[in-house]
Parts: structure tokens; sequence; C-alpha cells
């Protein structure tokens, strides 16, 4: 049965109010038209005038029941979407590596929330592999993390820009900055890095393989801000985002190195589920992600590679 959903909402305005005219921007011959077209489609009468004004039937009451429901929900909907729509408040949850959370989401949330400070941010902060779980299972909206290799359907992932990391050591490696070193020469040094089952313990872990050499970090970092503090005090070498060394670099707490190998691409992606559309609120904060300026370069976002 198609019944035209006006007919059930002008007949839950009549219904609930007893009047032809209340509330409904409408004339009385229209409404009483289109109460019979709907008393037609369902096969029965559903109000009837009275000296106490119009009366729902036992089949009326039986259908406002269920139409009242209906129609509230929809009217409840409607006004939560244009609150959400007009980006006056909503929820956004999104999931983060700590890489992505310093290179791409802090600077977008620092935008976003000044042009819209009703909208809540629930940041879950992941390696990037239960962050792309979290996504996959609908738990957060959108994640923001570092990426080298391609993500399965239903994921898709969008590149905000593609770096590669620095490798940096401290004064007691200060004389290799005086020319390049290969890979090889640097495999007898103490190397520090971030532990297993991580996505950048992986990524190194290949690079070296690749180069037929064994991979063997004498330290093991939980977190990217632990490895610069170990590096800074000469207990090994590693590799970083520019991000997390140009301070120490300016201040020449570290020094960079270079290898003559090139070091892997990195990319900073933003990962949603096609399943899942996001909201007004989220679509605009992953706008604000899309648009952030690489940090090792100066000017407009682009997608080249930083050296």
């Amino acid at each position: 049965m198609n019944i035209n959903y006006e007919y059930y909402r002008i007949f839950y305005y009549v219904a609930k109010y007893g009047s032809m005219t209340e509330v409904l921007c409408n004339n009385q011959p229209n409404i009483s038209r289109t109460i019979r077209l709907l008393e037609h489609a369902l096969g029965c009468t559903l109000l009837v005038r009275s000296n106490r004004g119009i009366l729902l039937t036992p089949e009326g009451e039986q259908l406002f029941a269920h139409v009242k429901i209906a129609v509230e929900q929809l009217m409840s909907a409607e006004a939560e979407l244009q609150l959400s729509s007009g980006l006056l408040n909503g929820v956004v949850t999104v999931g983060t590596s700590e890489t992505a959370l310093h290179m791409v989401l802090l600077p977008a949330l620092n935008a976003f929330k000044s042009q819209y400070p009703g909208v809540q941010i629930r940041i879950r902060s992941h390696l990037t592999t239960p962050a792309l779980e979290s996504v996959k299972n609908g738990l957060v909206d959108f994640a923001v993390v570092v990426t080298h290799n391609p993500v399965e359907k239903p994921l898709s992932a969008h590149p905000v820009f593609t770096f590669r990391d620095i490798l940096i050591g401290g004064p007691a490696y200060a004389q290799l900055r005086q020319s390049p070193v290969s890979l090889a020469e640097l495999s007898g040094l103490p190397l520090i890095c971030l532990g297993e089952n991580t996505v950048t313990y992986d990524l190194y872990e290949h690079f070296y393989h690749s180069h037929q050499l064994p991979f063997r970090p004498e330290l093991e970092a939980a977190t990217s801000d632990q490895v610069l503090p170990m590096i800074r005090n000469n207990l090994g070498i590693g590799f970083l985002p520019k991000l997390y060394a140009r301070e120490a670099l300016d201040k020449q707490e570290i020094f960079q190195l270079s290898l003559t190998e090139p070091l892997p691409v990195r990319q900073v992606s933003i990962v949603e589920n096609e399943r899942c559309p996001l909201s007004r609120a989220a679509r605009e904060l992953k706008k604000y992600c899309c648009h952030v300026a690489d940090p090792d370069k100066s000017g407009p976002h682009n997608n080249s590679i930083s050296l």
C-alpha cells in the first residue's frame, strides 16, 4: 500500500487538535479531502464530527497510536538534523595514531573549533591497525593515521600528504654529519625505534630487509615522543618525522644525518567506512584535515614528498 506521507501528517494534526485548521497551513476543504482520500485508501472511517468537535473512531484511535510515534520521531530527527546541518552542535569521534595526531589532527582541530565551537570532539588514540579496526566497526566516524599499505574494503583512504622521516643522532654521533652514510654502515650502531606491532616498526623492518640487512633495534619505545629524548641522550640513532625533531635540531641538541639510500615514503591518510555516511560535522572536520599544510613545508597543502 503506497499512501502519501502527507495524508498521515494531516491526519496526525487533525486527530491531535480535533480541528481541521489548527496548526496546518491549509484550508478546511483541502484537509477534508485529504482525510477522505486516506479513509478510502485504508477502507475505513477514521474521524467523525460531533458537538464536541472531531472525534476518532476506534479505527482512527488505532491508526493514530502508530502515526503519532512515526510523525513525532520524524519531527525530532528533522530538528536534530537542522541543528547538526548548521554545525551548532553535534559530536564527532575520530581515531588517530600518534604521528597523525600531531601532524594533521591537532592543527585541523585548532582551526575547526574556532569556527564551530559547539561541536564536541572525541579523540580515540590508537596504533594505526586498531584505529582502522575502529573505523571498520563503526566506533569512530573516521581515522587520521599514517599508512604505507592500501586499506581493504569497506574502508577507503584519502591521502592528506606524503613525507619521509629523517635520520637523527645525538652529540655522540655528530661526526656522522660530515658525509652521507649507507644503511649498512649504520647497521652496527644502536638503533631506537617504536616497538613491534606498530606500523613504524613494520615499515623499517621491511626497509632493512629490502637491503639484505638485519633489523635489530637496540631500544624500542612505546611512543614517538619517547624516541627523541633517547636520541638526545646518545642512546642511539633513530628515524622520526621532522616535526618531532625540529626544535631539538634548531637548538643543536641533535643532528640530522644523511643516508645514501632514500628512506621509505610514508603517508598521512583519512580513512573512513564507505558503509557509514558521515554526519555534516564529521564531513566538515574531514575537510579541515584534508587542507592541513605539510608541516615539513612552508606554503599551502600539497601532496609532494618532503625529503
